[in-house]
């Protein structure tokens, strides 16, 4: 979702920045980076290392929150399309084939995002909080998202923008449409790469596994 159906990583910056500063630090691009892709008890645990700071449980648990809810206000406000995403979705939708949402985000921002994007384009959507902890790049959220559409993830597209997405997609089984957005993904096994979701369709996704 964050990067390859909205431009909303840039939108994370502001909640993530925001709180390395009330926390007294500075949160380095280098970090950043490393972050995109995952979800938030991960980006905190990164955050907090980063800016030099030992987190308690209660620690991370307040940051959690504000996080929360800060994103909840950026998200509200604007969530711009990533090129192509909004016309791909509703090709893929209009024939027939089962289609997933698979995100690092929680539910209760996920849902915010489907405000925009439209929850009626996927059959199942599977978000950070619901996957037992096995987040990515762990193949769990997308072999939880294959069993739940009742397919093979082997016979599966996977649409990824960063390298944790794009590791739990290909430790899943599935070929992968690779649409990089803020960070560089590295060529590999069951990878295809393309600049934009401009022209993607269903044809488009089926010769990947062809």
């Amino acid at each position: 979702m964050d990067g390859t159906l909205l431009d909303s990583e840039k939108l994370w910056d502001i909640p993530l920045y925001e709180l390395a500063a009330e926390l007294g630090g500075t949160l380095s691009l280098a970090t950043r980076h490393e972050m995109v892709g995952s979800n938030v008890p991960t980006t905190l645990q990164l955050l907090f290392s980063d800016i030099g700071r030992e987190p308690s449980e209660e620690d991370l648990a307040q940051a959690a929150d504000w996080i929360a809810k800060r994103t909840a206000e950026v998200f509200r406000e604007n969530l711009p399309w990533r090129p192509g995403a909004a016309e791909a979705l509703r090709a893929v939708r209009a024939s027939g084939v089962p289609m997933a949402l698979v995100t690092s985000t929680d539910r209760e921002l996920t849902e915010i995002a489907l405000d925009t994007i439209g929850r009626e384009l996927f059959d199942v959507t599977v978000c950070g909080d619901e996957v037992d902890g096995l987040n990515k790049p762990h193949p769990e959220p997308y072999l939880k998202a294959a069993g739940l559409l009742g397919v093979d993830a082997a016979a599966s597209v996977a649409v990824e923008d960063s390298p944790t997405g794009v590791a739990s997609a290909v430790a899943a089984g599935c070929t992968v449409l690779v649409v990089p957005c803020d960070v560089p993904v590295e060529q590999g096994e069951r990878r295809v790469f393309r600049e934009s979701l401009v022209g993607v369709d269903v044809a488009v996704l089926g010769r990947l596994l062809a």
